[in-house]
């Protein structure tokens, strides 16, 4: 029985919506189906989307008002920046204006006017990083109601006052491994303290599964049988190049050991090489990551001097051409490489079970 949302409550089928910088991919996980014939989109994300919206009102030389929660940035705060630019008139709610900055008065020394009600002739556009009603609309031609399950992933800096967004991003990472590296404890019922990406997705979406991009794609990728084979084995390298941020993690059975996170951009296959084998090695200077390297930080629990080194590396990931050539086995859960993460979420919510 559907309910006025789209959503269906049947047992066992759950909506995973990995959200990237580019594109959100989107699962129907239905258990009554082969893997391979479970309904998939690949869909820009909505930073893309609401980034479009801005850009054609510019063009139509109107105000805008951002209405809704934050989300993510990049092509729609660009956007935004650029309607400013342009000497048009940009207001928005509290909500929506933390997805330029959290800190509302650098939002304000923008030209932004932080506002609740929409201006006289300015364009509504909202903001979040999932749009429910529209994955809804599109597929009700279809004969496809949307699971009651949600799960999500979301690249979430956090936001702590007084301090960096990559220091802040690198105290959670490392916190991952502080926690006992356990994956289960990176799939949320609530939102860990200070992120603010992923609270946004769960006032969006109540009682939705949220994960971090990168663990979702560590998660994803055991859904390959040579990358599960290694990792309940001698352990195993997991990258994911992402279209804006590159993660690693060293894993073996369902812990993590170490890993690190290096922006995308200018990354080459030298880069991708050398820090998988600092990686690897124990010898990645996690203090001075952040000042060698482009990047959040690197972490590695003293446990893994015992266990390792693991020598087999999988990557996956929209960008995982830049490693190619490196022998590195090129992973693709249930067949479907751009489905990592989503195939993550599955997964999460199902040892949330265990």
């Amino acid at each position: 029985m559907n309910d006025p949302q789209g959503m269906d409550s049947r047992d066992g089928r759950i909506l995973a919506i990995d959200v990237g910088a580019g594109t959100q991919d989107v699962l129907l996980f239905d258990p009554a189906r082969e893997p391979e014939n479970c309904l998939k989109l690949v869909l820009p994300s909505q930073t893309q989307v609401v980034g479009q919206r801005v850009r054609q009102t510019t063009a139509a030389g109107k105000p805008i008002h951002l209405r809704g929660v934050l989300m993510g940035g990049g092509a729609s705060t660009d956007a935004m920046k650029e309607h400013l630019a342009a000497g048009l008139p940009l207001s928005a709610s509290e909500d929506a204006a933390r997805s330029i900055h959290n800190d509302l008065a650098r939002v304000h020394a923008l030209g932004v006017d932080i506002r609740s009600d929409a201006p006289p002739g300015a364009v509504v556009i909202e903001t979040a990083d999932i749009d429910l009603a529209a994955l809804a609309a599109a597929l009700s031609p279809f004969g496809v109601a949307l699971p009651e399950t949600v799960a999500v992933a979301v690249q979430d800096h956090g936001y702590r006052p007084g301090s960096g967004n990559n220091e802040v991003r690198f105290d959670y990472l490392q916190g991952l491994l502080e926690e006992g590296g356990d994956l289960r404890r990176m799939v949320y019922s609530e939102p860990p303290p200070g992120m603010t990406r992923m609270d946004a997705v769960s006032r969006t979406r109540p009682g939705a599964h949220l994960m971090d991009t990168g663990a979702a794609a560590v998660l994803g990728a055991l859904g390959d049988p040579v990358v599960a084979a290694a990792a309940a084995g001698e352990g195993a390298i997991l990258v994911n190049v992402g279209n804006m941020h590159t993660f690693a993690t060293l894993l073996k059975g369902r812990r993590l050991y170490g890993l690190f996170e290096h922006h995308t951009g200018g990354i080459t296959p030298e880069i991708i090489a050398g820090l998988v084998s600092g990686l690897r090695d124990a010898t990645l200077n996690t203090e001075r990551f952040r000042e060698s390297f482009d990047g959040h930080g690197a972490a590695l629990d003293p446990a893994y001097r015992r266990e390792g080194p693991f020598t087999f590396v999988a990557v996956t990931g929209p960008n995982r051409r830049l490693a190619r050539g490196l022998g590195y086995h090129e992973a693709a859960p249930h067949g479907d490489m751009m489905l990592a993460g989503a195939w993550g979420l599955v997964a999460g919510v199902r040892l949330l079970g265990d």
